[in-house]
């Protein structure tokens, strides 16, 4: 874990749970695409940088995940670099209590703020700075999070962020965090169109080819959403939703799963509803779902 691998001509990502990019824009200045989750994965990666006598000049975030902006705070502090985000990403990174009561939809209680959450916070800069590399395209990658991107280097090194999961990942926790699911296929959609010479998920392995595992994705993303309409053949809430995905998926409750199964479960039934396949209805003051 924390191996430094070369993808490109000036291409690198750190090996590491939620894969760290790396661009070396000049012999000794590079960006990071992403941060790591906390201050130790920063202190990981300026060892590394230290070892290829890297300065860090910037810190790319693709989305305000706390995995992905946990070690930004750090690093700022230690390389005195900017934080590059836009949009609603770029709240969320400037005031991180945010994802957690985003997530849970109110004010978090403690067993929520902590790290996994809730990233230390982080002076931000928007994409459109003069100051951002203007070398790096910016990839909307909508669906994950809410302005979520990829970034492709000049080597033709696309760095994808969490819009597609392993196979081993989707098989282990089966519903991966989606905050809206239209975008998400749509974005599925526009990177099988993508070129590449590599293609860099933060939680899948780098392939030249992803035809594969985005129909993997795509599947399993059908497959969530029939074992909903199947629960709600007969009018049925959304903590009794969220048990019965629970059970079928042979998933443990905890706080963070709660809150992340929770709300991507709201998500779907959102989804659902525009797409009329579930109807809802108020009876005996709980809102119930009802397959069409």
């Amino acid at each position: 874990m924390y191996e430094l691998v070369q993808v490109g001509k000036n291409s690198f990502y750190i090996n590491s749970p939620a894969k760290i990019g790396v661009y070396k824009q000049s012999e000794n200045e590079v960006y990071l695409i992403d941060s790591g989750n906390d201050k130790d994965a920063g202190r990981k990666i300026r060892k590394i940088l230290d070892e290829n006598g890297w300065n860090l000049k910037g810190i790319i975030n693709t989305h305000s995940n706390a995995d992905h902006i946990g070690g930004n705070r750090y690093l700022q502090q230690q390389y005195n670099c900017r934080v590059f985000s836009a949009g609603i990403e770029k709240a969320f990174t400037e005031h991180t209590l945010l994802e957690p009561s985003f997530l849970y939809g109110g004010y978090p209680f403690k067993e929520l703020r902590h790290k996994f959450l809730q990233a230390e916070e982080s002076v931000v800069t928007d994409f459109s700075d003069e100051s951002f590399p203007k070398e790096l395209e910016i990839i909307p990658l909508p669906g994950h999070f809410f302005d979520m991107v990829g970034i492709r280097t000049p080597d033709n090194t696309v760095f994808l962020a969490d819009c597609i999961s392993s196979k081993s990942t989707l098989e282990k926790y089966q519903l991966a965090f989606i905050y809206d699911v239209k975008s998400y296929l749509d974005t599925l959609d526009m990177v099988e169109r993508l070129s590449a010479d590599i293609f860099v998920p933060s939680h899948a392995e780098a392939e030249k080819d992803l035809s594969e595992l985005i129909d993997f994705n795509r599947k399993k993303i059908y497959e969530i959403a029939d074992s909903i309409l199947s629960i709600c053949s007969q009018p049925s809430n959304f903590e009794e939703i969220l048990k019965q995905l629970f059970d079928r998926y042979c998933l443990t409750m905890s706080f963070e799963q709660y809150v992340l199964v929770g709300s991507t479960l709201r998500s779907y039934l959102s989804w659902l509803k525009d797409s009329d396949k579930l109807k809802a209805s108020f009876g005996g003051n709980y809102l119930n779902w009802l397959h069409n």
